[in-house]
């Protein structure tokens, strides 16, 4: 029983070569681009973490907050940390080794 399906699925396939070719090459091509998708994917996952670990796991960024008021990059949105601003946040963190305060400003 089991050799007669063998030789039926045999015998059709050599009738229809080139139908059986194409389908053999779609599924090929098929499975390569699911396992290239899944490879770029788990890439980009991987990379992605090693960025956000060499920020380290005992950072703290803090920012200044924003006015409502103008468009973005005026005067009036722009707002930093004053001296005082950075005195009271070294009396107030108790565990942190270092504060090293930046400035940053766009043209």
């Amino acid at each position: 029983m089991l050799r007669d399906c063998y030789r039926l699925a045999i015998a059709a396939i050599a009738r229809n070569l080139l139908r059986s070719g194409l389908t053999l090459l779609g599924i090929v091509i098929g499975v390569a681009a699911v396992i290239a998708m899944v490879t770029v994917g788990e890439g980009s996952a991987a990379k992605i973490q090693s960025d956000i670990a060499k920020l380290g796991s005992n950072m703290l960024i803090i920012r200044p907050g924003q006015d409502l008021f103008g468009p973005p990059g005026s005067p009036t949105e722009q707002r930093s940390f004053k001296e005082r601003d950075i005195e009271v946040l070294r009396a107030e963190l108790n565990g942190a080794r270092a504060l090293a305060p930046s400035v940053t400003r766009t043209l």
